[in-house]
């Protein structure tokens, strides 16, 4: 299960900070940042408009995805 939760904070609904595990309101760039650096082997970056955002990789689940519900 992805421990990345997206805040929904942004204009229009968009992620600009997650929730990591216990690590609440980290910024966008650094959750990209970590992603790609294999940290988080259940999370791929998208690019959308230009701007780099994180994603659950795709199974069965909505439980853990990184925009689920509340």
């Amino acid at each position: 299960m992805s421990k990345i939760k997206g805040r929904n904070d942004g204009p229009g609904g968009r992620n600009e900070h997650y929730d990591v595990g216990s690590r609440k309101n980290v910024p966008r760039r650094n959750v990209v940042a970590e992603i790609k650096r294999g940290e988080h082997p259940d999370s791929h970056v998208v690019k959308v408009n230009g701007r780099e955002y994180a994603r659950d990789n795709p199974d069965n689940s909505t439980r853990d995805n990184v925009n689920r519900d509340k």
